[in-house]
C-alpha cells in the first residue's frame, strides 16, 4: 500500500505563485513515476506534470510549460510542483499520483484557487 499526502494549496491572485508538495509513504521502493493531475469543476481530470523517478525525465502539459516546474527529493519520496505566473484557469483540485509497475495510487487532492 502507498499513501500520498499533498500540501501547499490555497488562494492566490493571478500572477502569483504556489508550491505543492506530495509525500509518499508505504511501498515506495519500486516507484516508476510521480506527478500531478488536476480537475476543475465540471471538467475531466487532466495531466499537469510528471517526473520519472529513475533518470529524472520531466513531462509537462502544454498549458503549464514555462510556468510550472516539477521536481523531486527521492530520499524523502516527495515530489514538488512549483507553480508560477498562475492564471484563473489554473483553478482546480490538484491530485498527486504515483506509478508503480502495474498500479497507480492517488492522493486526496489539494485545492488551488487563482483569483483574477
Amino acid at each position: 500500500q502507498v499513501q500520498l499526502v499533498e500540501s501547499g494549496g490555497g488562494l492566490v491572485q493571478a500572477g502569483g505563485s504556489l508550491r505543492l508538495s506530495c509525500a509518499a509513504s508505504g511501498r515506495t521502493f519500486s516507484t516508476y513515476t510521480m506527478g500531478w493531475f488536476r480537475q476543475a469543476p465540471g471538467k475531466e481530470r487532466e495531466f499537469v506534470a510528471a517526473i520519472r523517478w529513475s533518470g529524472g525525465s520531466l513531462y509537462y502539459a502544454d498549458s503549464v510549460k514555462g510556468r510550472f516546474t516539477i521536481s523531486s527529493d527521492n530520499a524523502k519520496n516527495t515530489v514538488y510542483l512549483q507553480m508560477n505566473s498562475l492564471k484563473p484557469e489554473d483553478t482546480a483540485v490538484y491530485y498527486c499520483y504515483q506509478d508503480l509497475v502495474g498500479s497507480r495510487s492517488w492522493g486526496q487532492g489539494t485545492q488551488v484557487t487563482v483569483s483574477s
